[in-house]
Parts: C-alpha cells; structure tokens; sequence
C-alpha cells in the first residue's frame, strides 16, 4: 500500500512539474501570428496562401516485390533528385559565365577548371551511388536540363569526350543518351518526384 502511495505522490509530482513547464513554454511563445490580410467587399480579411496538395490514385502493389521496387524508387529518387538540380545550376552558371570570355581558348580553360573542380568535389558522393541511382541520375539529368547527359558533355567538352564517356557508361549497361519520359516510361517516377518535392512522400 505504501509502495503505490508513494508512486501516486511521484506520478503527480511529475504531472505537476509538466504542467509547470508547459505553462512557461506557452508564457513564452507569442500568441499571436502575423498574416498577410486583404480587403473583400470592404471587410479585412486574413490571407494564408497554401501550398498544393496532389492527389494521385492510390498504388495497387501485385506483389511483395512490387511494394519494395516502388520504396526503393521514393529512396533513390529522394537521394538523387538533389544531385541533378545541382548538375543543372552548374550548368546554367557556366554557360552564363562562358558568355562573358571572349575567346575560345579561355572557354575551354574555364570549362576545364568546372570540370576539375565537380571532380573534386562530388567524386566520393558519385561514387556511393548504386547502378539503379547511377541509371536514375541520368535520367533526372534529361529532366532537369532538358537535354541528355551525352548531349551535355558534347556541348561543354566535345563529340571525343562525349563519346568517350558514353562507351564507358555502356560497359555498365547505361546510357548517356537515356532520355526522359514523364509521360510513359517515367510516369511513376514523375509522381514520386512531384510527391517528394511537395514533401508529400
């Protein structure tokens, strides 16, 4: 009997100092919330703008498998998405930066310089990626830029590069020239990627 008192009395002694703290926090936090407000018909009114909710059908999985490829898209997409809208910031930073130089010879040292420099720096992460996230990344990289890999590299270093790079990724069955087919091929992965941008996934 003792024992249950005496865990009553710590039970509200907990429940008190909770209740304590709660009241500081709510103390300290303001109560009021700053909006944007607008007239309508005379009367001012709060305006909160929302983000977009999107709603697709829900996913019919045949089978186990089907579930853990669909997962392992959500993941791979949400590892590789950021990859390639940083490829394409690099790229429209040093097309931007290319404009400026007024001979060839300085283009191709400038390109050279962005090419060492993404080698340094994004080489490790490159280097984690699995072939599924490789194969992905290529992709993303069309839908991003609106032009494939090999497309790319032709433009910034050369058919010689390009294709140089194009033979190696083929020795691992990829292709440079992959495009993307929001439409079709790539429905699915367009709606993770819708979802996963909206933070809805």
């Amino acid at each position: 009997m003792k024992r249950k008192c005496k865990i009553g009395i710590i039970a509200c002694f907990a429940l008190l100092n909770f209740s304590h703290a709660k009241a500081q926090n709510l103390e300290t936090k303001p109560a009021v919330q700053w909006v944007e407000a607008c007239v309508y018909q005379g009367d001012t009114i709060p305006f909160v703008q929302l983000r977009n909710i999107y709603v697709y059908p829900p996913l019919k999985f045949k089978s186990q498998k089907e579930w853990r490829d669909y997962y392992r898209l959500v993941y791979n997409v949400k590892k590789v998405l950021p990859l390639s809208i940083m490829i394409h910031n690099t790229i429209i930073e040093t097309y931007e930066y290319l404009q400026t130089l007024p001979t060839e010879k300085e283009r191709k040292a400038h390109v050279k310089r962005v090419e060492k420099g993404l080698k340094e720096q994004y080489t490790a992460q490159f280097k984690k990626l699995s072939y599924s996230q490789g194969k992905l990344l290529i992709k993303l990289i069309d839908r991003e830029c609106n032009q494939s890999s090999y497309e790319i590299i032709k433009a910034f270093m050369g058919s010689f590069k390009a294709g140089f790079y194009q033979t190696f990724a083929s020795l691992f069955g990829a292709s440079l020239r992959k495009e993307y087919d929001a439409i079709n091929d790539d429905s699915l992965t367009e709606r993770v990627i819708t979802l996963a941008a909206n933070g809805q996934i």
